[in-house]
């Protein structure tokens, strides 16, 4: 009980904070929008547009800050929405792809103790040497060099104390919004929000217990270990857990450090090649690949060769997807937008009420500009970019592994692209893709594909009849229900509701200027300058509570 009171208020606590946050960079009409401006501090129920200096910022800039000074949660929900420009508009998802925090480092103690919690020994006794200053400082957590005692170079991420609250509580608090939004606002329903939580739940979560990073990074060592151009970082499992991850220290160059990189005489062509190539290997044949191969993740040797670094963000692709991924390629470079509408339906992303005319028309017209293409004149980036914002249009959701793929596909392309300014990313794509083509073609392959398919249409035949007369026997007995959903009819029914709490409203008020009336033709006791005071106080507050009513009418149009 004690604990739910003080969750309740950690929550009441951290409304206030966002609510002030929001009017602090131009988003009061929102907070008015939500009803929750009252929940913000009394400073920020009075506070103008804008705080000083923000109006010059566009939306997007504006937005981005907002999730920032928030803190890891809603900075972990901005790159979240980075990836879904199926979700929110290209403006905002290239803007939260700046997403940083500046976050100070926490006291070396508290490191010495969640070490000590979690590993059950000393930093001292566990380690030859630790450095107390970090040289990395993140939202969840931050990274110190050290020596094992084998004498073997480490770097030891720790997470950082108390995040699992604070990511507790505003995960409680975006759940409350979602649902109150799902719940109230008809637009929002098209998007699920909390659905869009539920993913953002699943993510931070991932990222906050090391030993899922640990065990990511063993599977890309196992996948990437007859690649000589690929170094991926060792895991030491006895000096790892939830909260503190041992790595192998590499020393490498900064994939954007272009200046170190000329100085040692390295081949930028090669390594944009040995990146793209690491990225199309774990899409196309290992199916589990690294999300965000930006240049903070990427190392480059003295030698040549590519070092992955940060494996929180990883997505998995199955074979299924990958051969639908294909054909929806294959559409586009035929121009078939039929084609392209059926892959859409095999992913499960076409809602019911969607305009099919309409898709086909606008669609056409995009396919038209890459039809006849090979793949190696597709300019995969601008291609993806294009389809979103059409799939925004007709509110079209893609599958969470499907944005982090293409999430991945913008990235890798970023790297390359900084690397060899005229690079195509597709061309390295193109033989994986023509591979798979040429095996789906394969007599063995086609064979199996038939005997599948024969299978579940036959499972489908034998089961149907049973079906059909469970169905019969329900609907003789009378208990077969059909259920109709009335789409639209909740805005109605809610005006009908307000319109009725007006009129009973003012049925109250005049009740008791009626009243009041009476009283003072009684002339009951006790007086106040002559007149009946029940009269009197009635007459005072049929007022305020009629110019409440209109007051409220002409703000809210509603009670």
């Amino acid at each position: 009980m004690a604990s739910n009171i003080v969750r309740r208020y950690s929550m009441v606590k951290r409304y206030g904070v966002i609510i002030d946050t929001l009017i602090k960079y131009g988003f009061g009409y929102f907070v008015d929008q939500m009803g929750i401006r009252s929940l913000g501090s009394l400073r920020s129920r009075f506070k103008g547009r804008f705080g000083k200096g923000d109006e010059a910022r566009t939306g997007p800039a504006r937005a981005r800050m907002v999730l920032e000074e928030l803190g890891p949660t809603y900075v972990k929900f901005g790159q979240l929405m980075s990836m879904r420009e199926d979700l929110i508009p290209k403006e905002y998802a290239e803007e939260f792809s700046k997403l940083q925090t500046d976050v100070p480092p926490f006291e070396y103690s508290e490191v010495e103790r969640i070490i000590e919690e979690e590993l059950g020994d000393k930093v001292e006794n566990l380690f030859l040497s630790f450095d107390k200053k970090s040289i990395a400082a993140a939202s969840i957590g931050q990274v110190h060099r050290a020596k094992l005692h084998g004498g073997t170079d480490v770097v030891v991420k720790v997470q950082r104390p108390g995040i699992r609250k604070v990511i507790d509580s505003d995960l409680d608090i975006l759940y409350s919004i979602a649902g109150f939004a799902e719940e109230h606002v008809e637009e929002a329903k098209l998007y699920n929000p909390v659905e869009v939580v539920d993913e953002l739940q699943k993510s931070i979560y991932a990222e906050m217990d090391y030993t899922q990073e640990a065990r990511n990074i063993e599977r890309f060592q196992s996948n990437f270990k007859d690649d000589p151009n690929i170094v991926i970082p060792g895991v030491y499992w006895e000096y790892s857990s939830r909260r503190v991850l041992t790595l192998d220290y590499i020393d490498g160059i900064k994939s954007d450090d272009f200046k170190r990189i000329d100085e040692l005489g390295l081949d930028r062509d090669k390594i944009a090649e040995y990146g793209t190539e690491a990225f199309m290997k774990q899409i196309f044949e290992d199916g589990f690949f690294h999300a965000d191969m930006h240049s903070g993740n990427v190392l480059i040797l003295e030698d040549g060769r590519i070092a992955l670094l940060d494996f929180g963000m990883v997505g998995h692709i199955s074979k299924e997807i990958r051969n639908l991924l294909i054909d929806a390629l294959l559409a586009i470079t035929r121009g078939d937008v039929n084609q392209y509408l059926e892959v859409l339906k095999d992913f499960g992303m076409v809602p019911a009420e969607i305009d099919v005319h309409a898709f086909k028309i606008d669609y056409e017209h995009v396919l038209n500009k890459y039809y006849g293409r090979s793949l190696k004149q597709l300019d995969t980036p601008l291609m993806i970019a294009e389809m979103m914002t059409l799939l925004r249009k007709f509110k079209i959701r893609i599958p969470p592994n499907i944005a982090l793929l293409f999430k991945g596909v913008m990235t890798v392309s970023g790297f390359a692209l900084q690397m060899v300014p005229d690079f195509n990313v597709t061309v390295v794509a193109e033989p994986y893709a023509r591979n798979i083509m040429r095996n789906r073609l394969r007599p063995r392959n086609i064979a199996e594909t038939f005997y599948t398919d024969m299978w579940y249409t036959a499972r489908m035949l034998h089961k149907a009849p049973l079906q059909i007369s469970h169905i019969l026997a329900i609907a003789e007995k009378g208990y077969l229900n059909i259920k109709f959903e009335h789409r639209g009819m909740d805005r109605i029914v809610a005006e009908l509701n307000a319109s009725s709490n007006r009129l009973a409203f003012s049925l109250i008020i005049s009740s008791i200027i009626l009243g009041s009336s009476l009283i003072i033709q009684t002339g009951m006791q006790p007086h106040v300058g002559g007149v009946p005071l029940f009269g009197v106080a009635g007459f005072v507050m049929a007022a305020f509570m009629g110019l409440w009513l209109m007051a409220y009418i002409l703000k809210t149009g509603k009670i």
